[in-house]
């Protein structure tokens, strides 16, 4: 064994000499060496790319250089073919830049790197998309007037079409462009997706699928990939005792003043240009009303959504969702949401107002120290009404035991042949079933009621008080149930319940 490696030390000198004095003879370039071999390789070969070049490249294989130094004794230059195949020693084998590479060998390009390869980033698709003709905002934000106050006309404008209005245009998805890198290595776009038809009435796309045309005219609203045309009540002008009545199933638009004593209905939303007196609105969405309610002490507004309205005053309002004004004044105002009085001035004065998620305002009461009642979360008397429920609950939970134990006795006594008094039984038990059917009645009522109360307190849980300008002494603060009159003036003050108490911290 020894032997053989002898040998073959012996071969390698051969080879070298051989090298060496043939040196000025271009070999034959099959297999061209790489950097990382070229302590192996003689430096004295004009023709091997060698003498100090490399290729450098990219982490993320996307691109890739090259440095060459002149040939070591400045005979010829290396071809375009020579430098192709020490790339692709490099296994760089896509998005070749072959201007670059033809230029170097055409131009002597030395001692400088230049990119030699470039990968391809893929190119993202697009997800299938609906251009719309109409505003399909769910809540629209009102504008801030120069004074600083809030301007609720413009939500409420109602969006309308006619027959034939285009509504919306779908455009399909566009599948993406898949990329690679300087190996070969393909880079995958990110897959796209269609969005299924729209559902809904009183539109069709029948002669386009992706062309949604109106057949109705009306109001149109779109919510969870479905658009509704629905028929809209508008009054063109004011509302009085002339009329005294609007009802409608759907939604109705006033472009003018309602006056004292008018009754307004709708099972959707209401929309009023002008100023509501003291009437009265249900509705069974949003209540927009664009001017303001004066409501003398007799006007009310009750929604199963939100209410806004410039200002408020002397007004009942109640609203599932939230109520909002630049001013509250001397109202009671309830919301399931929150109270918000936003605007420049935002103000809370008198009157009893609570937003069962929070309320938020810029000022509450004035320097008049009007009495001023503001709460969050549930009140005193949802906590008290929850445990009055709960004493109807025992009590007649076990007039109904005593009566079913009474009536257990009885028959039992029956059943052995035991009753003395048939007749007299036989009446007991009657009266005894009307109890514990009027106790069965109670409990079930009492206890729907207990789990409303349960609800609202449950909602009102972690409930705040946000004023960002000042609070007035005139004001009591109230939170779960807890009361906290100011007894100072203040100025930008957070209020929660915290172990039963209310604290307060700065903004």
């Amino acid at each position: 064994m020894a032997e053989d490696m002898l040998k073959s030390i012996e071969e390698i000198k051969k080879m070298l000499e051989d090298i060496k004095h043939d040196g000025n003879k271009p070999p034959e370039f099959h297999n061209p060496v790489s950097p990382a071999a070229e302590e192996e390789t003689d430096d004295d070969s004009p023709y091997c790319i060698k003498n100090g070049a490399y290729i450098k490249t990219s982490e993320d294989g996307m691109r890739a250089w090259i440095y060459l130094n002149p040939p070591s004794h400045g005979e010829d230059f290396y071809s375009r073919e020579l430098i192709v195949q020490f790339i692709r020693e490099h296994k760089i084998v896509r998005g070749l830049h072959e201007s670059n590479i033809s230029a170097i060998a055409k131009k002597h390009v030395y001692e400088r790197e230049i990119v030699i390869a470039e990968g391809k980033e893929p190119v993202r698709g697009s997800d299938g998309s609906f251009e719309w003709f109409f505003d399909i905002s769910s809540k629209k934000s009102p504008a801030i007037r120069e004074d600083g106050t809030v301007d609720y006309t413009s939500m409420s404008e109602l969006s309308n079409v006619d027959v034939g209005d285009k509504v919306a245009v779908y455009h399909p998805a566009v599948p993406g462009e898949n990329g690679y890198d300087i190996y070969g290595k393909e880079i995958v776009a990110k897959p796209v997706k269609d969005l299924p038809p729209l559902k809904g009435r009183g539109f069709s796309n029948e002669d386009d699928p992706n062309v949604y045309i109106a057949t109705l005219a009306g109001k149109i609203s779109y919510a969870n990939g479905r658009i509704d045309i629905k028929n809209v009540h508008e009054i063109h002008g004011d509302v009085d005792l002339i009329v005294g009545k609007v009802e409608f199933f759907g939604d109705i638009h006033i472009l003018g003043n309602v006056g004292a004593g008018v009754v307004i209905r709708a099972s959707r939303n209401v929309a009023i240009d002008g100023v509501v007196e003291s009437a009265t609105i249900y509705a069974g969405g949003d209540v927009v009303i664009a001017r303001g309610i004066q409501g003398n002490g007799k006007g009310s507004v009750t929604a199963k959504g939100d209410v806004s309205a410039d200002f408020i005053e002397f007004a009942e309002v109640e609203a599932t969702g939230n109520v909002r004004s630049n001013s509250f004044i001397n109202s009671k105002v309830f919301a399931e949401g929150k109270v918000i009085a936003e605007g420049k001035n935002g103000v809370i004065m008198g009157g009893n107002v609570r937003g069962l998620l929070g309320v938020e305002a810029v000022n509450l009461g004035n320097e008049t120290e009007p009495k001023t009642f503001v709460g969050a979360g549930y009140s005193e008397e949802d906590h008290d009404k929850y445990m009055a429920l709960m004493e109807v609950e025992t009590e007649a939970q076990k007039l109904l035991s005593d009566t079913v134990d009474r009536m257990s006795e009885i028959l039992k006594r029956k059943r052995l042949g035991n009753d003395k008094f048939s007749d007299a039984s036989d009446k007991e038990l009657i009266e005894l079933n009307e109890k514990k059917d009027k106790y069965f009645s109670v409990l079930d009522q009492t206890r729907m009621e207990k789990e409303k109360v349960e609800a609202v307190i449950e909602k009102g849980k972690g409930s705040r008080i946000r004023v960002t300008g000042n609070v007035f002494m005139g004001v009591t603060i109230g939170i779960e149930g807890c009361l906290l009159p100011i007894t100072n003036p203040t100025v930008g003050k957070k209020y929660l319940n915290e172990g039963g108490r209310i604290v307060s911290g700065n903004i």
